[in-house]
């Protein structure tokens, strides 16, 4: 931050300086610091950008065939004229979704470029929208996060996304209440509490049994689809009184949604839960978790005792890549007679201009991977989590701080994670308390950082036409981000003192 650097630049820059440590300082031959920097970038590829390649490219589909516009309508005339039902309704459910497939800053920029679109001020607009999409980011790119702390700390992936969908559900209740204030103070509350307390009721008890009882990578999935379902459904029974100065413009776009554009618009998203609820869960007849499981490759890396797992048919990235190519398929078969035209060529020239368009971020995110693996093969991690321990039964009330910091730095809870997990893991050895837990702990307390992050305010201020206005929406963001961070710790602290 202070030298303005550029993500990757930033990322090769530690990089080297971890390796030099390594090798200088913690006595690591160098060759085998070449070696978990190796294995780093390699988990780094696959899964991670694997993954995030796949569903970035279900996104692009949807953009390309013309269906996101039919969806994107959808959210824009449901609300009955209120502005501020409209943006819960975009910001927290669909956001929520969009941030489950694509990450990294894409729902950011389609969000607040929606909000804008109905009438909501630039500030409102990007302040709603960085707010809004704390709740999913644990989750996002099909639980990516989740995934990244448990590899790296030797922890089993379920049961620390378990203690995160315990941690974020509850913020997941209380976000909707802070949008209804930064949109329109009390009066907003007051008005549209009820809305609110739907959509947060059920996303974070979604998030909560999707992700104990489900199948985590498809928490936001499920969580986002319930609050979206929920809240239309509660729209049939209930209207908001709505102030002049708060009824949305979303009413002049007079194009006609029939019952078949919106089901083809929802495709993708649905395609993608029933094809990871068989994935995941069915054992009728045939086992096909274990059998998709009897394939991964478990490959010994050389002089570290190792093992780098090759999950090339049981990974979430190779079933992504199934239902895109199903999209692809179904949306260029059910084209609305040209009107909605993809075909296999374009289809798959969306896949390779995606790859493009994310490329630095992929770098990126190989390097930190790559830093992460040096450091905690070097013994950096734990120095770091040694110093940490010295706080002792108080260290739970701050491992939170940790992940928010590393995501307002680096925009990413994923880097967030591949550069804290494995330390707070270590630290919470020394001090007596549950590693899942403080694992989890820096992811949650990981979601409150992005909208802190230099990244993500650009991407905004973008979207909302407020060029030069970063620093405007970065001041105004740390009055929500503290406190809810205050609350994350606090329930932290509880969660390990209470067990």
């Amino acid at each position: 931050m202070g030298l303005k650097w550029k993500a990757l630049w930033a990322a090769l820059g530690a990089l080297g300086v971890g390796l030099v440590l390594a090798v200088l300082l913690f006595d690591t031959p160098a060759v085998e610091a070449g070696l978990a920097l190796a294995q780093g970038v390699s988990f780094g590829i696959f899964p991670v950008i694997y993954i995030i390649i796949a569903a970035v490219w279900i996104y692009d589909l949807t953009v390309a065939s013309g269906r996101f516009e039919d969806l994107r309508l959808v959210f824009s005339k449901v609300g009955k004229g209120d502005m501020r039902v409209q943006a819960m309704l975009i910001g927290f459910a669909f956001g929520g979704l969009l941030e489950a497939l694509a990450g990294f800053g894409a729902p950011i920029a389609i969000v607040a470029a929606m909000l804008f679109a109905i009438g909501m001020k630039p500030l409102k607009a990007a302040l709603v929208t960085l707010v809004a999409n704390a709740a999913p980011v644990a989750y996002g790119a099909m639980a990516i996060p989740v995934t990244t702390a448990a590899a790296l700390a030797d922890l089993p992936a379920q049961e620390v996304a378990g203690l995160v969908g315990k941690q974020v559900s509850v913020l997941a209740l209380v976000v909707p209440f802070v949008l209804c204030l930064i949109m329109d103070g009390l009066r907003g509350l007051k008005q549209v509490w009820p809305m609110a307390l739907v959509l947060g009721v059920a996303f974070g008890g979604g998030q909560f049994l999707a992700s104990n009882y489900f199948a985590y990578e498809l928490t936001d999935v499920v969580a986002c689809l319930l609050s979206l379902a929920a809240g239309l459904a509660f729209l049939q029974v209930w209207t908001p009184t709505t102030p002049e100065d708060q009824a949305s413009q979303a009413g002049e776009n007079t194009a006609v949604l029939t019952p078949a554009k919106i089901t083809l618009a929802l495709f993708p998203y649905i395609l993608i839960v029933v094809v990871f609820a068989i994935a995941k869960l069915w054992r009728w007849g045939i086992d096909i978790p274990k059998a998709l499981a009897s394939t991964d490759v478990l490959i010994e890396w050389p002089r570290l005792g190792t093992t780098y797992t090759f999950n090339w048919l049981s990974g979430p990235g190779t079933i992504l890549m199934l239902c895109a190519l199903i999209t692809v398929a179904v949306l260029t078969a059910y084209d609305g007679q040209g009107a909605y035209r993809l075909g296999w060529g374009r289809g798959f020239g969306e896949l390779g201009r995606g790859v493009s368009r994310m490329k630095m971020s992929y770098f990126t995110i190989a390097a930190v991977m790559g830093l992460a693996y040096v450091m905690n093969l070097s013994g950096q991690t734990a120095a770091i989590g040694a110093l940490l321990a010295a706080t002792g039964s108080a260290f739970p009330l701050i491992s939170p701080v940790l992940g928010w910091l590393g995501t307002s730095v680096t925009a990413s809870a994923t880097s967030s994670n591949a550069l804290f997990a494995q330390m707070q893991a270590t630290t919470a050895a020394q001090v007596g308390a549950d590693p899942s837990l403080l694992v989890a702990a820096n992811t949650s307390g990981a979601t409150l950082g992005k909208m802190l992050a230099p990244q993500t305010a650009a991407i905004a201020a973008a979207a909302t036409q407020m060029e030069g206005g970063e620093s405007t929406i970065l001041k105004s963001s740390v009055a929500y981000s503290l406190p809810l961070l205050a609350g994350m710790c606090a329930l932290v602290f509880l969660q390990s003192t209470l067990g």
